[in-house]
């Protein structure tokens, strides 16, 4: 079974956590989540939604994961300033392990400078972001462009899980 890299930070959307945690675990999966620090709680904004930290970006190292998933919400622009985990999220990208991010997820690959020449999806209020960083923007409910799987909203939950799993 594969081992998932979760990139999490507070005030992530709280289902776009959940959904896909407790799905790849029912999978067989093995899941982490990865924070700035090791042991730290971290809060979804709907306040449905705990976690803590397994460990620290810092600590970690792509080769030890098979995929990643960045969750929507705030968590993204609270994580997307730090160098180690851009330079995760581009080591997943150099190795071609599925990249799975939804709502402002993209904003992650956007900053590691990723999005250039790549179909993608976000929350749509980020389209011009995601087209200013070099993507092609749809609105659609998933996208799926070589390893990178996006989605905009909880509403397109079943779909992102759905191809997170099929990447699997």
């Amino acid at each position: 079974m594969s081992k998932i890299a979760f990139l999490l930070a507070d005030q992530f959307e709280d289902s776009e956590m959940k959904t896909p945690y407790d799905a790849v675990k029912e999978a067989g999966h093995q899941a982490d989540i990865i924070g700035l620090k090791q042991g730290q709680e971290v809060k979804g904004k709907q306040g449905k939604a705990s976690y803590t930290t397994d460990k620290a970006i810092a600590d970690v190292n792509i080769n030890d994961y098979d995929a990643v998933v960045i969750p929507g919400g705030s968590s993204p622009e609270n994580l997307r300033l730090d160098s180690h985990i851009l330079q995760f999220v581009t080591s997943a990208d150099k190795s071609g392990k599925p990249i799975a991010s939804i709502c402002h997820g993209p904003q992650i690959l956007a900053s590691a400078d990723l999005l250039k020449g790549r179909t993608i999806t976000s929350y749509p209020p980020l389209q011009d972001d995601m087209v200013n960083a070099g993507a092609t923007f749809k609105d659609e409910e998933v996208i799926v462009d070589r390893n990178f799987i996006t989605s905009r909203t909880p509403k397109d939950e079943p779909a992102f899980v759905r191809e997170l799993l099929k990447a699997l």
